[in-house]
């Protein structure tokens, strides 16, 4: 059999990850490899090291993009600083904080869970009483942004509140970075991992982290081993530390770093503040169009990711026939529900460069198309003319790209 090099069909990418990758993005990614230890390619990594600390909001000089997707961003924090025998309050309302509670017995410590029901965020009263329960504790560990839900957690009081307990804080923030307000020296995050393919817009298989001063002490001063040699901090800071002092201690994924680079250029380019505010943004006038259609979301307005909607299915709904049809009719691809909101939900992503107009109004009008088809219960023929009434009376300062 004589195989052929693979065409990928041209998608929009409207589920919970990956996004639509800008061709700045596409293009960067083709510029020519170069060696890892070049030092045009390390004077890169240090413009890297910048663009990162702009989108983290810190200074934090432990902060670099790990080379594999998110996943290993979370395992590079937990092996790095939970050792066996320590206690880890996990937050879990969702698929990501049961991950986290995976890599803690992992690591040989105990997880305290904090439970709280899916689409709902965490509870602040519920982690203080398992933080009185457990003066022991060590960490406190819980998903800013979860994407299984679409719920958004009060990061800054959580982490106030595990300092006031003398606990580290690792923070989850795969879907939050680029999207929603997140400042890791304001409120003090201790550790914190993100990805690259959510509001970044750039392609997966890099995951962007960042420890402050108390956690990278900490990792100096671990009594054991770091149970993983290639995500040991105090191994790959040979690699990533001071330019004049670059080891070698794993060959990069050039091309990706390339892409990573150029996303953070853009994000810059655009400016933080108005990134958050492009996201919020664009999903209003998304909500207005589902909730026309008699559709409505699982999280509650006040911890609704604009990133990231999990919307119920309207009654007479077949979920994989309805995500089936438009991925087939329209290439386009949103998200099933996951655990317990499986066949309940739909997660429509409106992230990084895929969060535009013309994504929320072809999203709208395409479930329109594929729900009135099925005779499904909704208000047919209104979703996208909601929408286009929401642009047309924000004021033009409020509009973004």
């Amino acid at each position: 059999m004589t195989i052929s090099s693979f065409i990928p069909p041209q998608r929009t990418l409207m589920g919970p990850g990956p996004s639509d990758v800008s061709p700045r993005v596409l293009e960067a990614l083709a510029r020519p490899t170069i060696g890892h230890l070049d030092p045009e390619f390390i004077r890169m990594m240090e413009e890297m090291k910048t663009l990162l600390h702009y989108a983290f909001q810190t200074e934090n000089a432990l902060t670099l993009p790990v080379s594999a997707p998110g996943s290993a961003g979370m395992e590079t924090c937990f092996v790095n600083l939970v050792e066996p025998g320590d206690k880890v309050v996990v937050c879990i309302n969702g698929v990501f904080g049961g991950r986290m509670k995976q890599n803690v017995e992992r690591c040989g410590a105990t997880a305290v869970v904090v439970e709280d029901d899916w689409g709902n965020p965490v509870d602040i009263q519920k982690v203080e009483d398992a933080l009185k329960q457990h003066p022991d504790t060590k960490i406190v560990a819980f998903v800013h942004a979860e994407t299984s839900t679409g719920a958004q957690s009060d990061a800054e009081a959580l982490v106030k509140l595990a300092h006031q307990h003398d606990c580290l804080a690792i923070v989850d923030a795969v879907t939050s970075l680029a999207g929603t307000p997140l400042k890791v020296d304001e409120w003090g995050i201790d550790a914190i991992y993100s990805g690259t393919q959510k509001c970044l817009s750039a392609p997966p298989g890099l995951s962007p982290v960042s420890f402050s001063e108390r956690a990278a002490e900490t990792i100096r001063n671990r009594k054991t081993a770091v149970q993983s040699w290639f995500l040991d901090l105090n191994l790959v800071m040979g690699y990533w530390g001071p330019a004049a002092k670059r080891a070698y201690h794993h060959t990069a994924p050039i091309n990706n770093l390339y892409g990573l680079h150029e996303a953070l250029v853009m994000l810059q380019e655009e400016g933080l503040e108005n990134a958050w505010a492009r996201h919020a943004y664009h999903h209003a006038a998304l909500r207005a169009g589902i909730e026309a259609m008699g559709m409505g979301f699982v999280v509650d307005e006040a911890h609704r990711l604009p990133q990231l909607n999990a919307v119920t299915l309207p009654p007479g709904a077949d979920d994989a026939e309805v995500r089936g049809r438009l991925l087939k009719d329209f290439s386009l691809e949103i998200g099933a529900g996951l655990g317990s909101l499986a066949g309940k939900v739909w997660r429509i992503g409106l992230m990084g460069h895929a969060c535009n107009q013309r994504n929320v109004e072809f999203c709208l009008g395409a479930l329109d198309t594929v729900l009135s088809e099925q005779k499904c219960d909704i208000n047919a023929g209104v979703a996208v003319d909601a929408a286009q009434q929401f642009y047309a009376n924000q004021p033009a300062a409020v509009k973004t790209a």
